[in-house]
């Protein structure tokens, strides 16, 4: 009996580890950037740029 791969030789329902912290970044964010660095075909470094956006300020508050 052969055991089914994903292109990237895993069995299915395998993830790599880095695309698992990939998810959490994103998922912890609200506005902002997941960047994945990568090195001869290996993911290499994650990096997380996040911005905080601040309401206008409403024309009434204005003088």
């Amino acid at each position: 009996m052969s055991t089914k791969q994903t292109e990237d030789g895993l069995p299915p329902g395998e993830l790599p580890e880095w695309l698992e912290l990939v998810r959490r970044q994103v998922g912890s964010l609200r506005f902002g950037v997941v960047e994945i660095v990568v090195h001869d075909s290996q993911v290499t470094q994650i990096e997380k740029t996040e911005r905080v956006r601040l309401d206008k300020p409403s024309p009434q508050n204005k003088k």
